[in-house]
């Protein structure tokens, strides 16, 4: 049995019961029979469909926050604007796709010749609990209207809110055994992994799981897109608008009581500026209310389990133990619950878990900088390469820095780092590989097919 266990309370919500191999088998081959028919529905046909799937979306969001905050915490308002977002991305493929995937013609010495990009088929989606349902949406809303197939292996903790995606899709009206959620232990995904019918494989999670699923689909010669771990640096020269940074580094930090891959981790601050940015990054921090994420007001809820907040504390308390020094938070509040508190570390350097490991938490890590070079520098001594930001009044010189020195999937200037159907979502180094969203992430689980026609 999978349990769901409430952050908040340390108690159990609900059972689910596995599903068994045959149970796999099965949805494996109907996923792969419903293929054969749904690619051959156009675009304006799978485009009704995932509209409908934006209103449910829409009309549920009350519901679907209530399940995300009963599971992982999160704060009922957050839940919501995830619901949003999701019915966003739907209608963002919905509307595009026909144009993304439109055949593009290459004048050669052939009488004709184009690439055009039909869908791979089944692909397995491995999904974790941070944003239960958007990084689910943000996979299968361009990969079914690719034409393709879906499988969800969601984290075992938010099984609820698993199924209730397989509900959105098989209420919109998408042929049965299309879209299909298996409750499983990450020890039983090679049972599906294995099966031919599968060709492709989409991941987020962390670093570890992402090397596992690559080698095992490497082995088997199948496709895959992998958005792993970050510790997002954000940079804030001298010359930056200190109350714009310091609101904006708050933002990022705490987002999602600060349980993303993109959540700004590391604030690389210049000497100048650093006191007095902390100073009032420090205040806006302590402003946040930390509680039941079902309570109005509440900007962070707990972490999604006891032991990922015992593992963040250990971070913090070894980083401590290697010379930080604790500004704001950084102790475990007594009661129940899965809570932390908004903490913020000073004196922060490598060879400390808090410069040189992802911080899953509401943790920052300030750490200062001599000057833009050597802030680069800092940002780019990672392991990681997801996000990064940079703050100066000077856009130009943003715009260079984030263009040509930041090494990240995405930067960003004077803004918190976030995800958007429009742009290109991924990482570089350990952050992993591939693109999500976009043209670009549309296309990562077709066959790009040259036809020659003399």
């Amino acid at each position: 049995m999978l349990d769901s266990i409430d952050p908040a309370t340390g108690s159990k919500i609900a059972s689910y019961e596995e599903s068994s191999p045959d149970d796999c088998l099965a949805a494996v081959r109907a996923a792969d029979e419903a293929f054969r028919s749904w690619r051959e529905v156009d675009f304006q046909g799978r485009g009704a469909l995932m509209e409908r799937a934006a209103d449910l979306l829409e009309r549920d969001k009350d519901r679907l926050a209530g399940l995300m905050a009963d599971e992982m915490g999160k704060p009922l308002a957050q839940g919501r604007s995830e619901a949003e977002k999701c019915a966003w991305v739907c209608r963002y493929f919905a509307e595009h796709a026909v144009r993304f995937l439109a055949a593009e013609p290459i004048p050669t010495d052939a009488r004709r010749s184009f690439v055009t990009f039909p869908p791979l088929g089944v692909i397995l989606a491995v999904m974790p609990w941070n944003f239960p349902f958007w990084q689910v949406f943000r996979f299968a809303a361009p990969a079914l209207m690719a034409g393709n197939a879906a499988l969800l292996k969601h984290a075992s903790n938010v099984s609820g809110c698993a199924l209730a995606i397989g509900e959105i899709f098989a209420e919109a009206g998408f042929p049965d055994g299309l879209f299909r959620t298996l409750l499983l232990r990450p020890e039983s995904l090679d049972l599906v992994l294995e099966r031919p019918e599968v060709r492709g494989v989409a991941l987020t999670g962390s670093s570890e799981a992402g090397r596992s699923i690559a080698a095992k689909a490497g082995r088997l010669l199948k496709k895959t897109v992998l958005e792993l771990g970050g510790s997002d640096p954000y940079l804030v020269l001298e010359d930056a608008d200190l109350e714009l940074a310091a609101q904006a580094c708050a933002a990022g930090r705490l987002v999602n009581t600060g349980q993303s891959c993109i959540a700004a981790k590391r604030f690389i601050v210049v000497e100048p500026v650093q006191r007095a940015f902390t100073d009032r990054f420090v205040e806006i921090l302590r402003s946040k209310r930390l509680g039941n994420p079902r309570e109005p007001g509440v900007d962070l809820g707990p972490l999604a389990r006891r032991d990922l907040r015992d593992s963040l504390h250990a971070q913090v308390a070894e980083s401590v133990r290697r010379g930080a020094r604790k500004e704001l938070g950084g102790e475990i509040p007594p009661g129940p619950g899965a809570f932390y508190p908004a903490t913020v570390l000073t004196g922060v350097r490598p060879g400390m878990p808090a410069f040189d490991e992802e911080t899953f938490g509401p943790v920052a890590a300030v750490i200062e900088a001599r000057d833009e070079a050597d802030a680069i520098r800092l940002a780019n001594q990672s392991p990681f390469g997801l996000g990064a930001a940079v703050f100066t009044k000077d856009a130009t010189r943003g715009e260079r820095i984030a263009a040509e020195s930041l090494e990240a999937g995405s930067c960003f200037v004077n803004a918190i780092v976030h995800s958007d159907p429009r742009l290109p979502f991924g990482g570089i180094k350990d952050s992993g590989y591939g693109r999500e969203l976009s043209p670009f992430g549309i296309r990562e689980f077709v066959n790009v097919k040259t036809v020659y026609v003399r």
